[in-house]
């Protein structure tokens, strides 16, 4: 399997758009890696994961034709991470020779939101049903999308709704990814995620090296969260750990976050990294 972290910022972006905090003044002024778009990821250039208002600089940036993509799964509703009414240009009055039906899975909020955009009186002349389809998941019923098995997670994030993280298998090879999270999960959840062996694991690190106690994970509870995996026998020295998913109020460069990653057999995502595993 190969995954592609197309953006790998939290809402705000890196440097945040408002903001003039010294982070953000160094990542405008170095660029490079430590310029960071709204977290995206692709799995084998099929599975889109997320779908934030960069989705359109993504494309452009790794040559991305989305009108090929049929499945986007989406873990949670915040703008970030879903910006919904950039779907209606799937419709063939706007891309033409889209490949059939774009599958877009989530929770009940995302849905609420799906049709909220993609509804409105403008776009009423642009119908999608022959163009996008949504399907709504439930907590651990998992599907199968075009050879991948998935499983939706409940994450510990917002509450007023199901966050799901995935577990996506194919092959022989499985994938955890985990974003936007932090580690009180239910007994319910950390079962599903212990009854798995992973190739790759994909962890929140929004705070850097500060800790909430929830709702995202910094590096402490990244290194945490990797050693409960490895009691388990989930993970071994072969998987690939990833941290992603990063905020400019974390205080550390890409510099100081590849660092730290290194120090503990981790990989510090940057925008368009590719991973293999």
């Amino acid at each position: 399997m190969e995954i592609q972290y197309l953006g790998t910022a939290a809402a705000e972006g890196w440097p945040a758009l408002f903001c003039d905090c010294g982070i953000c003044r160094r990542a405008r002024q170095v660029r490079g890696k430590e310029l960071r778009t709204r977290t995206q990821s692709i799995i084998d250039g099929q599975i889109l994961v997320d779908f934030p208002p960069d989705t359109y600089a993504h494309a452009l940036n790794y040559s991305l034709q989305l009108g090929q993509i049929q499945h986007l799964l989406i873990t949670h509703s915040h703008m970030d991470h879903f910006f919904p009414v950039e779907l209606i240009h799937r419709h063939e009055h706007f891309g033409h020779n889209a490949k059939g039906i774009l599958h877009v899975y989530g929770n009940e909020a995302v849905e609420k939101a799906f049709y909220d955009a993609v509804l409105i009186d403008r776009f009423k002349v642009h119908p999608l049903d022959d163009h996008v389809k949504f399907i709504r998941l439930e907590p651990f019923a998992d599907f199968i999308a075009d050879g991948y098995h998935i499983i939706p997670v409940p994450a510990d994030h917002d509450k007023r709704e199901t966050c799901f993280i995935y577990i996506i298998e194919k092959d022989g090879k499985c994938l955890l990814y985990g974003h936007d999270t932090g580690l009180n999960l239910t007994q319910e959840a950390w079962n599903c995620i212990f009854s798995h062996k992973y190739d790759l694991i994909s962890m929140d690190a929004t705070m850097g090296r500060k800790q909430i106690g929830g709702y995202h994970m910094g590096l402490p509870d990244d290194v945490e969260f990797a050693r409960l995996l490895e009691e388990k026998g989930c993970i071994d020295e072969h998987t690939v750990r990833v941290i992603n998913h990063f905020s400019h109020n974390g205080e550390m460069t890409h510099e100081e976050l590849d660092q730290f990653a290194r120090e503990h057999g981790m990989i510090a995502s940057y925008d368009g990294m590719k991973v293999n595993f």
